[in-house]
């Protein structure tokens, strides 16, 4: 009798395969190619060293994400996880690279950071502990509500453009929702598990005659372009520099840590301690890759766990055909322009049907949880509240110390971090300074059916 295949192991048919993987590259392509645009533009580099960083972020994008899929040895954690650059190292990274130190000094920093995150990945692994549902849950709940704003841009027109916010904009995005959620009520099993695919590729054909797109820098792109090492220089190594990527690390982590365990859940494949630290692991490699080759460091992307969610479809091997089109892209140089053109409403429309789904699959893992007779609603409230301070009052932390700003502007390792705090305060740490309370008016511990008080580790 054979063993059944695990979905997450299960290897679709080619063409499932190639229209699964297409569906996860147009997820992430946006907010793939953002970092080096930001830091590029920020540096005020050259439209052909812009072109460069590019294909080069695009290269690594694949071998990573091909790491972590498919793995080898202890690197990578072989479930469906897209990798790309951090949006929380731009900060830091526009901050090394304008007061004197440039590309070199970045690179410097990124490799150094890569090589703490695999050191300090099977240290990282054993806090799996201080996850319990009500912290993924939670965790979860925030990398999908944070996202939404991005999403919103998108189906504006893209931050920064001329005409963003016109209603013909939202108009795209709404239709590009409405194709989505069509195919997925009404489609054939299989065309609603592309139904994001269907709906951008729908929204692009709207797009074109009504000239939403520009195709012009298809024609400048070269054919073919390999990225080489060093190709800025030789890195250079700076305390102050390495100092704050070290604190890009710890947050990149934490939010790889929420992205695995938020998959492990969707997949019915938990990441287990070993996993998590393999999966964080690859994610040190990668960085490091990226310091090689110059591009930025990397983490799971959260808008494909939503992919992942909403489509329901497993398996690693789909994400893996996205990692090998990825490697494709960043060798030529002129399909990615192409995928480039897509316009931001049209990745608005289905951003919000993806990131809505992570959301989603947050308050699902919270069901889990008992709220009777304790304080975990405090907990996921206060967090989604910290969580998302820095997504609705982005310069509310702009008189801290960079260090704090770096780990704090993410929402995401914020809410993380809070949970994982309260969770210890209100559930872990002796109940004596609230054992009056609970005799007064129950509103901690909850007891059984005998009076007796169930420990707090079992609220959670």
């Amino acid at each position: 009798m054979t063993t059944p295949v695990h979905p997450v192991d299960d290897v679709p048919p080619l063409r499932r395969l190639a229209a699964f993987g297409l569906q996860h590259v147009l997820a992430m392509y946006a907010g793939a190619v953002a970092v080096p645009l930001i830091v590029g533009g920020a540096m005020k580099l050259s439209a052909a060293d812009l072109a460069y960083l590019i294909t080069a972020d695009l290269l690594v994008c694949g071998v990573a994400t091909l790491i972590q899929c498919i793995g080898f040895w202890r690197f990578g954690v072989r479930l469906p996880i897209m990798q790309g650059c951090t949006f929380a190292a731009v900060s830091p990274m526009v901050l090394i690279g304008t007061t004197g130190g440039g590309l070199p000094a970045i690179y410097g920093s990124v490799i150094v950071a890569g090589l703490a995150i695999v050191l300090l990945a099977p240290a990282f692994g054993r806090l799996l502990r201080f996850f319990p549902p009500l912290v993924t849950g939670t965790v979860i709940l925030i990398i999908g509500v944070s996202l939404l704003p991005v999403a919103g841009n998108w189906a504006a027109g893209g931050q920064g453009a001329k005409d963003f916010g016109e209603p013909r904009n939202l108009a795209l995005a709404a239709f590009v929702l409405a194709v989505v959620l069509g195919v997925q009520r009404f489609a054939p099993a299989f065309l609603s598990r592309v139904a994001v695919l269907i709906g951008i590729a729908v929204g692009l054909a709207v797009a074109v005659p009504f000239g939403f797109t520009d195709f012009s820098g298809v024609g400048h792109a070269d054919w073919v372009g390999i990225s080489t090492p060093f190709h800025f220089g030789t890195p250079s190594f700076h305390a102050s520099a390495i100092a704050s990527m070290l604190v890009v690390a710890l947050v990149t982590m934490t939010e790889t840590t929420g992205d695995l365990i938020a998959v492990g859940e969707m997949t019915g494949r938990k990441a287990e301690p070993r996993s998590l630290a393999d999966g964080l692991r690859a994610d040190g490699l990668s960085t490091v890759l990226g310091g090689v080759f110059n591009t930025f460091p990397y983490t799971a992307y959260a808008q494909n766990v939503g992919l992942v969610g909403m489509t329901r479809v497993r398996s690693r091997w789909v994400v893996a055909t996205s990692g090998g089109m990825l490697v494709l892209l960043g060798l030529l140089p002129k399909l990615g322009a192409v995928v480039a053109a897509i316009p931001a409403p049209v990745l608005g429309g289905a951003g919000l049907v993806m990131f809505g789904t992570v959301a989603a699959s947050g308050l699902r893992t919270l069901a889990e949880v008992d709220f009777k007779g304790n304080h975990n609603l405090t907990v996921v409230a206060v967090s989604v509240a910290v969580g998302m301070l820095p997504v609705g009052v982005p310069t509310a932390y702009e008189k801290f110390p960079a260090w704090f700003q770096t780990v704090m502007n993410s929402g995401i390792s914020a809410g993380c971090l809070t949970a994982i705090v309260l969770n210890l305060l209100f559930n872990h740490l002796p109940a004596k300074a609230t054992s009056a309370l609970s005799e007064a008016d129950g509103l901690v511990g909850g007891g059984d059916e005998e009076g007796v008080e169930k420990p707090r580790e079992e609220i959670v």
